[in-house]
């Protein structure tokens, strides 16, 4: 497995893929070298005939706006993966429909793949009054006692030109992405008026499988030290969306047909969100659920020869040197298994 630069993201390319799995690690570990710190979280899939995809993010307060350039990198990437197969000689059928690519979260990153999920279920463009009244009444019955009616009004304004933007911007890209693939493949194959081969189902992720491993949503206390944290809170500072409103946001689409959650026993950062989906939302059902040994940093691993480096906070008596074989039978097997599952729902 080899990880080569592409667009803002590091891809590992599968000479026979079965589709593409998009990957968005957690906070610090999904910024800095994530194909290093889930090396053996991603080595498996990649065994199991996937092409990776590890899109880095930014630390930011903003969640809305990284949501949108992380969906907007699938756009810029899906051409490139036709484009580079075709030249490596790989099959790229796979990536000729955005149903065959999915989504794998740890931590803070299952937030913005819940939020491009969310997005999928809004009102159209089209119907921008039914839109902004929905954003309106989430906004509203999120708010504090601190929020005045101005800064709702803003705060509305602000999501609802922003959703605009990125749904005219999404628009735009998937056309371009479209013809780009079907122009690769028309080079390639000298076979003209091919752009019905291309599918794009849907802007956001519609349709797209999301496999959320240790779940977290939560506000600016967790991102940064609590006493710093609650001094930028009562200044009004805070992440957007909030929890509350991200939580309103999954509740109004009522989607995530796809979804598969991970939990581990130990991990009480992660347990809140596990709670919610399974009994407030839920969602998903029994059978796409999995409870594993371990805590909130389970999924990470470093993989040197034959065995993984775990990270020290998992408890269960998880060794910090793991061979392979028993951490594929703890860990990477059942998540296989689940993704698989979702993938043939």
């Amino acid at each position: 497995m080899k990880f080569q630069p592409i667009a803002h993201s590091w891809v590992a390319l599968h000479p026979k893929p079965r589709g593409a799995i998009q990957f968005i690690g957690g906070a610090f570990f999904g910024t800095f070298f994530p194909m290093f710190f889930y090396r053996s979280l991603l080595r498996g899939l990649f065994e199991d005939g996937y092409t990776i995809v590890v899109l880095p993010f930014n630390f930011t307060f903003d969640h809305y706006t990284e949501a949108g350039f992380l969906i907007k990198e699938q756009y810029e990437i899906m051409p490139e993966l036709v484009r580079i197969a075709i030249a490596y000689g790989y099959d790229y059928s796979a990536y000729l429909s955005d149903r065959n690519f999915a989504w794998l979260g740890h931590s803070i990153g299952c937030k913005y793949i819940a939020l491009l999920e969310a997005f999928s279920a809004l009102p159209s463009i089209d119907n921008q009054q039914e839109l902004k009244e929905l954003i309106g009444r989430i906004v509203r019955e999120t708010a504090t006692k601190k929020d005045s009616p101005a800064k709702l009004d803003r705060k509305i304004d602000n999501i609802f030109d922003g959703l605009l933007s990125l749904t005219n911007d999404l628009k735009l890209k998937s056309k371009e992405a479209k013809a780009l693939i079907a122009d690769y493949v028309e080079r390639s194959t000298n076979v003209k008026q091919l752009k019905g081969l291309v599918e794009i189902s849907s802007l956001f992720i519609k349709n797209q499988p999301s496999l959320l491993l240790a779940p977290v949503n939560t506000g600016l206390d967790s991102a940064i030290p609590k006493p710093l944290a609650t001094v930028l809170i009562n200044l009004g500072i805070n992440v957007n969306p909030t929890p509350e409103q991200t939580y309103a946001l999954i509740k109004s689409g009522n989607l995530f047909k796809l979804l598969g959650i991970v939990a581990f026993k130990t991990d009480k950062i992660a347990l809140s969100t596990c709670l919610w989906f399974e009994n407030d939302f839920k969602k998903p059902p029994k059978n796409f659920q999995e409870y594993l040994i371990g805590g909130h940093l389970r999924p990470l691993g470093m993989q040197l020869a034959n065995a993984v480096i775990n990270f020290p906070d998992f408890g269960d008596n998880i060794p910090l040197v793991e061979s392979i074989q028993k951490r594929d039978i703890k860990f990477q097997i059942p998540v296989s298994k689940l993704y698989q599952r979702l993938e043939n729902r």
